[in-house]
Formats: C-alpha cells, sequence, structure tokens
C-alpha cells in the first residue's frame, strides 16, 4: 500500500490535483507524416542537440570530447521512448512535449554516431495512467492504443525506410515493455529477424528460463553473450549495489514459475564485473524533463561547461542473482584522493523519499551508454560481415 501511494504521490507532485479518465482516441496514427515522429534522419529535432561531454578523471583533470554524428551509418536504430508524459488523460497525445524531447536527447541521441535514428511519437500510457494502474484500474484498452501506435510505426519504417538495412531495436521501460511484444509478435521466428542487429532493452523484467538465454519472452531470439553475436537482445535493470531490491521491489523479478528477469551485463556480456562508460547529463533536469538536484560531478563544487559528462573508472557492475531478485548491481568506485562525487544521481524520490524498488531506474540507460556504443560497434560490424 505504502508503494502504490508513493506512486500516486508521484502523479500529483507532477501532474495537479486532477486528472481526467476519459477513453483514448481510436483513430490510427499517420507515421508518413513527419509531425508523427520524434526523431528521423536528416532533420533538427529532438535527436539533434549537442552531445559534446567533459571527461572527468579521477585526478580532476578535465578534458572534452567532441561528438560527431556518422555521416553514413550502415545500420538503423529504432527507439521507444520511456513512460515521461505528465499529460492528465490514461494515453498521452501526438505532441512532442518537453519530456519526450529531453528523454531522447539523453538515451538515444548518442547512438547518431553508429546509426541512423528513428523514434516515434506514440500514445504512451501516462504517468497518470501509472498511478491509476497502482490502485488496481484496469487499462487493457489504453495499453492496446500505445502498443498499436508503435506497431504500425514499426510497419512504416520497414516499409519505407528500412529497405533490407540492419535495425537495432532500443528501448527503456515502458518503451523495452513495447518492443517486447513488437519481437514476440512481428520478428521472432519471422524473415525480418535475420535484419536484426539486436535489441538493447533496458529497465524492463525480460522473462528468461532460469539458468537459460533463450525461451521465455521469446522463442528464439537469445540474450546477447558474445561481442560479435547478432540477432540477440540484451536487457537488465540497475541497482546500487549497497541498495538491491526490496521485497515487492518493482524491478528484478518476474512472476512466472521457474523464470527470472534477463541480466546481460553491457560492460561484461559473458558474465563476471566489468567497468562501465556512462554518459550522465550535467545539467539540472532528469529524462522526463522536470527538476533535478543540480551535479557538479567533482567535490569541488566546480561546474562543466558542456551538456554531458562521463567518468571512466569510476562505475563498475556485474549481474547479480540471490534472493533480492537478478539485477545489474552498480559500483561506485570513489575514494577519499578521488576528485568526482561519491554518490551519483539516478534514485526516483518524492519528497525526499527514495523509491527502493525502482532502483537506478532513471539512469538505467545512461550508464551504460559508452558501453552499448562500443557493443553496437561490434555487432554491426559481425552483421555487415555476414551480409
Amino acid at each position: 500500500m505504502i508503494r502504490q501511494l508513493l506512486i500516486a504521490s508521484m502523479a500529483a507532485a507532477l501532474l495537479g490535483p486532477a486528472f481526467t479518465h476519459a477513453q483514448a482516441p481510436a483513430a490510427e496514427v499517420d507515421y508518413k507524416a513527419d509531425a508523427s515522429w520524434l526523431c528521423r534522419p536528416g532533420r533538427t529535432d529532438a535527436c539533434s542537440r549537442d552531445q559534446t561531454a567533459t571527461r572527468v578523471e579521477a585526478d580532476g583533470q578535465l578534458t572534452v570530447e567532441p561528438f560527431k554524428p556518422a555521416e553514413a551509418p550502415a545500420i538503423d536504430c529504432f527507439y521507444v521512448y520511456p513512460t515521461v508524459s505528465r499529460e492528465r488523460a490514461m494515453n498521452s497525445t501526438l505532441a512532442a512535449s518537453g519530456a519526450e524531447r529531453e528523454v531522447a536527447n539523453q538515451q538515444f541521441a548518442r547512438f547518431a554516431s553508429r546509426c541512423r535514428l528513428f523514434a516515434p511519437l506514440y500514445r504512451q500510457l501516462t504517468l497518470a495512467a501509472l498511478a491509476t494502474a497502482a490502485f488496481g484500474r484496469p487499462l487493457a484498452a489504453e495499453g492496446e492504443l500505445a502498443y498499436a501506435d508503435v506497431k504500425a510505426a514499426w510497419e512504416d519504417y520497414l516499409a519505407r525506410d528500412n529497405q533490407g538495412r540492419g535495425f537495432v531495436l532500443i528501448g527503456h521501460s515502458q518503451g523495452s515493455r513495447m518492443l517486447t511484444r513488437l519481437i514476440r509478435e512481428e520478428i521472432d521466428g519471422k524473415p525480418v529477424q535475420s535484419r536484426m542487429v539486436s535489441a538493447l532493452l533496458m529497465g524492463t523484467n525480460l522473462a528468461v528460463p532460469k539458468g537459460a538465454d533463450v525461451g521465455g519472452a521469446f522463442r528464439s531470439v537469445p540474450l546477447c553473450r558474445g561481442a560479435g553475436q547478432t540477432g540477440c537482445v540484451l536487457a537488465y535493470v540497475s541497482f546500487r549495489a549497497d541498495a538491491p531490491p526490496p521485497a515487492r521491489s518493482v524491478f528484478g523479478r518476474v512472476d512466472a514459475p521457474g523464470q527470472v528477469a534477463a541480466c546481460v551485463n553491457p560492460a561484461a556480456l559473458a558474465g563476471g564485473e566489468g567497468a562501465l562508460m556512462p554518459y550522465f547529463t550535467s545539467g539540472n533536469t532528469d529524462i522526463t524533463g522536470m527538476p533535478s538536484r543540480g551535479t557538479s560531478w567533482l567535490k569541488s563544487g566546480q561546474k562543466l561547461n558542456t551538456p554531458f559528462v562521463t567518468t571512466p573508472g569510476l562505475l563498475s557492475a556485474e549481474c547479480v542473482s540471490n534472493e533480492h531478485g537478478d539485477y545489474l548491481a552498480v559500483h561506485t568506485h570513489a575514494n577519499a584522493a578521488d576528485q568526482r562525487i561519491d554518490h551519483i544521481p539516478g534514485d526516483l524520490s518524492i519528497a525526499g523519499v527514495v523509491l527502493k524498488g525502482w532502483g537506478l531506474h532513471l539512469v538505467d540507460v545512461n550508464l551504460a551508454l559508452g558501453n552499448l556504443l562500443s557493443l553496437l560497434d561490434r555487432q554491426a560490424a559481425a552483421y555487415l560481415e555476414r551480409h
């Protein structure tokens, strides 16, 4: 009950005192229209913002990392964003608000260095719907509407843009759930599966049989366990190593008997601990566009002049399977000599109360962006060599 009240409080804090329960519109979306896309190649949009980062070393040395999109990338990336809409209906409209633009900027725009970017707008379940569902209201019809949009956008991409190219599916939270269904119903076991370079599904409880890499959510799509492996899926939920999933956690568990939440460490696909290569925003907004505590990243309080920051050697991660669940445990290697901050942002909190069952959900993607980009380099090379 406390968890439900906190979720409801989160929505109330973001949305105000009331929201409507109006039936979501049933009209189909025209994805041939440019306005139906958050990001598309060849235009200035939510994925065109500056991705320049400052590299902050343990001794406090700062180096600016310029960012340049790839001129002629050989593969495509198709992204479905997480729950960010603060609209008061159960389904969002198709208007791109600051929240949709900000999450694409923080989670997806950096992939322009590896692939052409496609991100459809969709009538997602809103934060209001999240609070409503916590109190037991069924949202099957609203969920179907959101998925129908994602499927329609995917079909439009295949018809107009793909032209036989390899593709990567990228999602987080609600976006990952939408893509999980898309893979299961439209890709798994079908000819188009041969073009899937990989699927990166962060912040979701993807079901796999305990001890196995295939089965559960998908019939024939395995988890990624090797750098040159293609046609596979990477999935995880992240928690601080010293704050594992609590009882009744939102993430890290699945209900199906004999199955667990998949955990593939982007820093060590085959298992074990690996160094994370994060890209965090250096600004004062989280992925939903809401104000967050400004972080200097240096104990001195020095501010950075670039929109993003990376902290080599500060973080590592390993997949853990124990009584708490199956999750990516994130370690912070801070010490007195390290000039960087000891506590990274990423917790979801309401009125100062951290929602422990959400872990580091707000930065699931950012924690490992550098690792994911390096993985795509190797997967794309392997895919192109075989095709």
